[in-house]
Protein backbone atom coordinates (compact mmCIF):
# COMPACT_ATOMS: atom_id res chain seq x y z
CA UNK A 1 0.00 0.00 0.00
CA UNK A 2 1.21 3.51 -0.87
CA UNK A 3 0.58 5.50 2.40
CA UNK A 4 -0.34 9.20 1.44
CA UNK A 5 -0.70 12.38 3.41
CA UNK A 6 -2.30 15.23 2.23
CA UNK A 7 -2.11 18.85 3.15
CA UNK A 8 -5.10 21.34 1.69
CA UNK A 9 -6.38 24.20 3.63
CA UNK A 10 -9.74 24.43 1.82
CA UNK A 11 -11.58 21.79 3.29
CA UNK A 12 -13.68 20.54 0.42
CA UNK A 13 -10.70 20.06 -1.85
CA UNK A 14 -9.21 18.42 0.85
CA UNK A 15 -12.09 16.16 1.71
CA UNK A 16 -12.40 15.39 -1.97
CA UNK A 17 -8.80 13.89 -2.34
CA UNK A 18 -8.77 12.16 0.81
CA UNK A 19 -12.13 10.12 0.06
CA UNK A 20 -11.20 9.94 -3.64
CA UNK A 21 -7.71 8.70 -2.98
CA UNK A 22 -8.24 6.53 -0.19
CA UNK A 23 -10.76 4.86 -3.11
CA UNK A 24 -7.65 3.86 -5.07
CA UNK A 25 -6.91 0.05 -4.39
CA UNK A 26 -3.77 0.16 -3.46
CA UNK A 27 -3.52 3.82 -1.74
CA UNK A 28 -4.19 4.60 2.35
CA UNK A 29 -4.42 8.45 3.45
CA UNK A 30 -2.76 8.57 6.73
CA UNK A 31 -3.20 12.21 7.97
CA UNK A 32 -4.27 15.27 7.05
CA UNK A 33 -3.25 19.05 7.74
CA UNK A 34 -4.72 22.35 6.73
CA UNK A 35 -1.86 24.69 7.10
CA UNK A 36 1.92 24.09 5.89
CA UNK A 37 3.07 23.74 9.80
CA UNK A 38 0.50 21.14 9.99
CA UNK A 39 1.55 19.25 7.28
CA UNK A 40 5.16 19.35 8.90
CA UNK A 41 3.85 18.06 11.84
CA UNK A 42 2.08 15.27 9.88
CA UNK A 43 5.27 14.29 8.08
CA UNK A 44 6.54 12.86 11.33
CA UNK A 45 3.91 9.81 10.32
CA UNK A 46 6.78 9.31 7.75
CA UNK A 47 4.04 8.92 4.59
CA UNK A 48 5.18 7.73 1.35
CA UNK A 49 3.95 10.46 -0.71
CA UNK A 50 3.02 13.74 1.22
CA UNK A 51 0.62 16.33 -1.23
CA UNK A 52 0.80 19.73 0.00
CA UNK A 53 -1.20 22.69 -1.46
CA UNK A 54 1.77 25.84 -2.34
CA UNK A 55 -0.79 28.55 -0.41
CA UNK A 56 -1.35 27.82 2.95
CA UNK A 57 -1.60 29.76 6.47
CA UNK A 58 1.13 30.42 8.94
CA UNK A 59 3.50 28.46 6.23
CA UNK A 60 3.35 27.89 2.69
CA UNK A 61 3.79 24.67 0.35
CA UNK A 62 7.21 25.01 -0.53
CA UNK A 63 8.59 25.89 2.66
CA UNK A 64 6.75 23.34 3.78
CA UNK A 65 8.64 21.03 2.13
CA UNK A 66 11.59 22.00 2.81
CA UNK A 67 11.19 21.62 6.11
CA UNK A 68 9.39 17.99 5.64
CA UNK A 69 12.63 16.44 3.55
CA UNK A 70 14.82 18.47 6.23
CA UNK A 71 13.18 15.99 9.12
CA UNK A 72 12.76 12.91 6.83
CA UNK A 73 14.55 13.06 3.53
CA UNK A 74 12.92 9.43 2.43
CA UNK A 75 9.35 11.22 2.04
CA UNK A 76 8.21 11.86 -1.28
CA UNK A 77 6.66 15.50 -1.11
CA UNK A 78 4.43 16.16 -3.71
CA UNK A 79 3.49 20.41 -4.41
CA UNK A 80 -0.47 20.47 -5.94
CA UNK A 81 -0.96 24.28 -7.46
CA UNK A 82 -4.48 26.07 -8.48
CA UNK A 83 -2.28 28.56 -10.12
CA UNK A 84 0.42 28.25 -13.11
CA UNK A 85 3.11 30.27 -11.44
CA UNK A 86 6.92 29.36 -12.60
CA UNK A 87 8.74 30.94 -10.06
CA UNK A 88 7.13 28.11 -7.58
CA UNK A 89 8.08 25.67 -9.86
CA UNK A 90 11.72 26.80 -9.22
CA UNK A 91 10.91 27.33 -5.61
CA UNK A 92 10.17 23.56 -5.32
CA UNK A 93 12.11 21.74 -7.26
CA UNK A 94 14.82 23.81 -4.85
CA UNK A 95 13.21 22.49 -2.08
CA UNK A 96 13.66 18.79 -3.11
CA UNK A 97 9.76 18.61 -4.43
CA UNK A 98 9.42 14.91 -6.13
CA UNK A 99 6.58 16.58 -8.14
CA UNK A 100 4.74 19.70 -8.56
CA UNK A 101 1.16 19.39 -10.43
CA UNK A 102 -1.52 21.46 -10.64
CA UNK A 103 -5.02 20.55 -9.62
CA UNK A 104 -6.58 20.31 -12.69
CA UNK A 105 -6.12 16.12 -13.35
CA UNK A 106 -8.83 13.90 -12.27
CA UNK A 107 -7.90 11.99 -8.75
CA UNK A 108 -7.57 8.31 -11.43
CA UNK A 109 -4.57 10.73 -13.26
CA UNK A 110 -3.41 12.07 -9.87
CA UNK A 111 -3.31 8.64 -8.53
CA UNK A 112 -1.49 7.58 -11.33
CA UNK A 113 1.30 10.29 -10.95
CA UNK A 114 1.93 9.55 -7.91
CA UNK A 115 2.44 5.69 -8.25
CA UNK A 116 4.88 7.11 -11.11
CA UNK A 117 6.60 9.57 -8.41
CA UNK A 118 7.11 5.98 -5.81
CA UNK A 119 9.40 4.26 -8.50
CA UNK A 120 11.55 7.59 -8.03
CA UNK A 121 10.40 9.27 -11.27
CA UNK A 122 9.72 13.46 -10.41
CA UNK A 123 7.07 14.43 -12.14
CA UNK A 124 6.52 18.38 -13.29
CA UNK A 125 3.23 19.70 -15.19
CA UNK A 126 4.78 19.91 -19.02
CA UNK A 127 2.95 23.29 -19.78
CA UNK A 128 4.36 24.54 -16.59
CA UNK A 129 7.70 23.19 -17.00
CA UNK A 130 7.83 24.99 -20.44
CA UNK A 131 6.42 28.22 -18.48
CA UNK A 132 9.32 28.43 -16.17
CA UNK A 133 12.31 28.02 -18.77
CA UNK A 134 10.60 30.59 -21.05
CA UNK A 135 10.31 33.13 -17.71
CA UNK A 136 13.68 32.52 -16.63
CA UNK A 137 14.71 33.06 -12.87
CA UNK A 138 13.85 35.90 -10.24
CA UNK A 139 15.69 39.32 -11.38
CA UNK A 140 15.02 40.01 -7.27
CA UNK A 141 18.32 39.35 -4.68
CA UNK A 142 17.40 37.93 -1.28
CA UNK A 143 17.09 40.98 0.32
CA UNK A 144 14.65 42.33 -2.28
CA UNK A 145 12.62 39.30 -2.04
CA UNK A 146 12.10 39.73 1.72
CA UNK A 147 11.35 43.48 1.30
CA UNK A 148 8.42 42.08 -1.02
CA UNK A 149 7.27 39.59 1.18
CA UNK A 150 6.61 42.45 3.72
CA UNK A 151 5.10 44.17 1.38
CA UNK A 152 2.60 42.16 0.62
CA UNK A 153 -0.35 42.97 3.14
CA UNK A 154 0.15 46.93 2.32
CA UNK A 155 1.66 47.63 5.19
CA UNK A 156 3.79 50.78 5.17
CA UNK A 157 7.12 51.73 4.66
CA UNK A 158 7.98 52.49 8.53
CA UNK A 159 6.61 49.01 9.11
CA UNK A 160 8.70 47.19 7.19
CA UNK A 161 11.76 48.91 8.18
CA UNK A 162 10.97 48.01 11.87
CA UNK A 163 10.70 44.29 10.93
CA UNK A 164 13.65 43.80 8.85
CA UNK A 165 15.76 46.43 11.21
CA UNK A 166 16.54 48.51 8.25
CA UNK A 167 16.01 52.57 8.07
CA UNK A 168 12.64 54.01 6.36
CA UNK A 169 14.82 55.57 3.30
CA UNK A 170 16.65 52.43 2.97
CA UNK A 171 13.50 50.60 2.40
CA UNK A 172 12.51 52.76 0.26
CA UNK A 173 15.69 53.25 -2.09
CA UNK A 174 15.37 49.01 -2.14
CA UNK A 175 11.73 49.41 -3.21
CA UNK A 176 12.86 52.44 -5.41
CA UNK A 177 15.68 49.05 -7.22
CA UNK A 178 13.01 46.62 -7.26
CA UNK A 179 10.48 49.12 -9.36
CA UNK A 180 12.67 49.78 -11.50
CA UNK A 181 13.88 45.91 -12.10
CA UNK A 182 10.59 44.53 -12.54
CA UNK A 183 9.37 47.38 -15.10
CA UNK A 184 6.36 48.91 -12.74
CA UNK A 185 4.67 51.72 -11.23
CA UNK A 186 4.54 51.21 -7.81
CA UNK A 187 5.38 49.05 -4.90
CA UNK A 188 1.44 47.45 -5.41
CA UNK A 189 2.83 46.32 -9.15
CA UNK A 190 5.99 45.49 -8.07
CA UNK A 191 4.15 42.64 -5.22
CA UNK A 192 1.60 41.56 -8.05
CA UNK A 193 4.13 40.61 -10.62
CA UNK A 194 6.57 38.90 -7.79
CA UNK A 195 3.10 37.03 -6.78
CA UNK A 196 2.66 35.73 -9.95
CA UNK A 197 5.48 34.77 -10.98
CA UNK A 198 5.92 32.59 -7.94
CA UNK A 199 8.99 35.00 -6.67
CA UNK A 200 7.65 35.40 -3.31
Amino acid sequence: MIRVAVAEDQGLVRDALVQLLGREPDFTVVGEAASGKEAVALSDLLPDIMLVDVEMPEMDGIQACNEILTRHPTVRVVVLTTFARPGNLRRALAAGASGFLLKDDPVSVLAEKLRTVMVGQRLVDPALAISALVSGPSPLTRRETEILRAAVDGRPIAEIARQLFLSDGTVRNYFSVIIQKLGVENRVQAVHQAEQNGWI
